[in-house]
């Protein structure tokens, strides 16, 4: 988790520097939107391979893997020469959205594998935590790093990031996923198959626990509705303060993610105190509580009520983050790794085509107007998920513990 929260840290710098470079080399702001529809369509394409990628392979070699395709690519960058800068950075949104997609869904389905079962929510929220303190701490680093040292220092610090994972990653002792599988396994799991077998896989996956099609489903109009929150936020921060626009929005994430970490703290403590992990219904009701604050935050509140509006997103995020890796990851083995690709292709469909519909909106509407609707969706959908999985609680004879 350390490894992974030092190359998080390099993920957020570069979401800063990258953007900023693109649109330095080339002076165009429509190069910014195509990069990050560049590095989200290969996410979306990642999503899709990653169940039939891992049933081939380890997670642990996949995770490995990654990281260091990623750091290469940044090294490719850095030495690319002014002529081919283009094609490096198109290069670049590929492979990190790619691997970046692989790596978590690789790591998500092999925890179960690392901890014991009874501390799957415990290390789902040790790796949260991780992530929202590099989040914090690579946004605030971002201008000060390319400010003093340049660009070319950032894409350094990044590849190294990756590379420290990378050994992290190399010194897991993972069962099963360090020493390969045994020969007649990898045999059969190397052999050719067809495509269209992914899908109805990643199918049977969702299947196999009631109410997780609608979850996956929620998930993605979630990630539609955060979309939504991070196209609108620099534009209200601008409207507040037109002279000094990126405070407010570097105040609201830092907040967000200190709300995060003190709700995973909390649910770290409630593991350990009941033995209990949240589970479905604390999913559906998080996003409630997530799309309802990030609506509040646009309300035009006093600063003060914005700053826990804020801290209450943030909880509500880290809620539904944990509640929802570790229902996927009751699944059974071989189908794990499936449910998760699809979902990381539901999220990463919703939030490319909620940003493309999103800055369109906001050249017409208010930002509370288009934030107010897109999480308004996703909390009808929410409640849809709550009364379904009610009633399947209901209809159970022996309703689960969590």
């Amino acid at each position: 988790m350390t490894g992974y929260a030092i190359s998080s840290y390099g993920t957020f710098l570069n979401m800063v520097a990258l953007n900023l470079f693109v649109y330095e080399t080339t002076g165009r702001a429509l190069a910014m939107g195509l990069f990050m529809a560049v590095r989200l369509a290969s996410g979306f394409v990642a999503g899709l391979a990653a169940g039939g990628l891992l049933a081939r392979f380890t997670a642990k070699s996949v995770m490995l893997r990654t990281n260091i395709a990623q750091a290469a690519v940044m090294l490719l960058l850095v030495l690319a020469p002014d002529g081919l800068r283009t094609a490096a950075l198109v290069a670049v949104s590929a492979v990190v959205g790619s691997c970046g997609t692989l790596f978590m869904v690789a790591l998500r389905s092999s925890i179960p594998e690392m901890v014991a079962e009874e501390r799957r929510s415990w290390a789902n929220s040790l790796s949260i935590t991780g992530r929202s303190l590099a989040m914090v701490a690579g946004f605030a680093s971002a201008g000060v790093v390319v400010s003093l040292v340049g660009y070319t220092a950032a894409f350094v610090v990044d590849m190294a990031t990756f590379a420290v994972c990378a050994a992290t990653v190399a010194l897991l002792p993972i069962p099963g996923g360090g020493k390969g599988k045994p020969e007649q396994e990898r045999e059969s799991a190397q052999a050719p198959r067809p495509a269209r077998r992914r899908v109805p896989v990643a199918m049977t996956a969702l299947a196999a626990a009631p109410g997780l099609g609608l979850m996956v489903v929620l998930r993605g109009v979630d990630a539609l509705g955060s979309s939504s929150h991070n196209a609108a936020l620099p534009v209200y921060s601008s409207e507040l303060d037109a002279s000094r626009p990126a405070v407010f929005v570097s105040a609201f994430w830092c907040l967000w993610a200190l709300g995060n970490i003190v709700a995973q703290q909390l649910i770290q403590r409630y593991g350990r105190r009941t033995g209990r992990s949240v589970g479905a219904l604390g999913f559906g009701y998080g996003t409630c509580l997530m799309s309802g604050a990030f609506i509040l935050a646009f309300a035009g509140f006093p600063l003060v009520a914005t700053a826990v509006i804020a801290l209450v997103a943030g909880a509500a995020d880290g809620l539904t983050e944990v509640s929802y890796t570790s229902h996927l990851q009751t699944l059974p083995t071989g189908l794990r790794a499936h449910a998760f690709g699809l979902s990381a292709t539901v999220e990463n469909l919703g939030f490319g085509a909620g940003m493309i519909l999103v800055a369109a909106a906001l050249d017409h509407f208010s930002p509370l107007t288009v934030v107010g609707w897109s999480h308004g969706v996703a909390l009808l959908v929410a409640a849809v998920f709550l009364v379904r999985v009610t009633g399947l609680r209901r209809a159970a004879p022996n309703p689960p513990a969590s």
